[in-house]
């Protein structure tokens, strides 16, 4: 199994003066998951190198065995330092993407046209799309081959707008990705918060929150084991 992770390159919260990247739970979690299954895992970025971590996902309440595991893996540590660009890759080569969140995906990754055709590649060769947390953002400019929303008629979830409200970041952010999901043609659903939560509706499979990350990537696993 060869999977695509791609990360965001988007470092500025808005226009509060603070820093944001991706969460290190939702990279470090998956990463795991997926490499102790014997996964060969490539990661990517819009901008290449080291891709930015949020600070509020190093603070010792965000801290997991996932995450502490990372803080003593130097192998991963310069994987992730030299993340390849997203122009650079071809989807021929991987049976799977996946997105873990933090804020930034929701200023580049959203609209960035490499990543839009990557997804829109995985998806019409059939291959499996996953995004966890606010990454599911990265869906919505996305379109089938027939030319609609990928995420249209789809039951998907994502960070919540209680959740965005709970961080106190409803008026920072640039969209809340609960609306926007719904705008999409999504059929959102979502748990109470800070609850594990993840769904797969065919290739396309979502989580919820950082709790969600390692059932978001298990459910990627299923599905990847089920087309062996």
């Amino acid at each position: 199994m060869k999977i695509l992770m791609v990360l965001t390159s988007h470092d500025k919260l808005g226009d509060t003066g603070n820093k944001t990247g991706f969460w290190i739970e939702e990279f470090a979690s998956p990463y795991y998951v997926f490499t102790d299954a014997g996964a060969e895992v490539t990661l990517a970025s819009p901008a290449g190198g080291q891709p930015p971590i949020d600070p509020n996902s190093q603070t010792e309440d965000a801290l997991t065995a996932a995450t502490e595991r990372f803080e003593q893996d130097d192998k991963a540590k310069n994987k992730l330092a030299s993340t390849c660009k997203l122009e650079e890759v071809n989807v021929d080569d991987f049976d799977a993407i996946f997105y873990p969140g933090g804020h930034g995906p929701l200023w580049d990754l959203t609209n960035n046209e490499y990543s839009i055709c990557l997804i829109e590649q995985f998806w019409s060769k059939g291959k499996p799309v996953a995004a966890v947390c606010h990454a599911p953002a990265v869906l919505l400019n996305a379109k089938s081959p027939a030319g609609d929303p990928i995420v249209q008629g789809r039951t998907v979830t994502g960070f919540s707008n209680s959740e965005e409200e709970a961080v106190g970041l409803t008026n920072v952010v640039p969209f809340l990705l609960e609306d926007a999901l719904n705008d999409n043609g999504g059929h959102y659903r979502k748990v109470e918060d800070w609850q594990p939560y993840a769904v797969q509706d065919g290739m396309l499979i979502t989580g919820q929150n950082p709790a969600s990350s390692e059932q978001t990537a298990e459910r990627l696993l299923d599905v990847l084991r089920a087309q062996v």
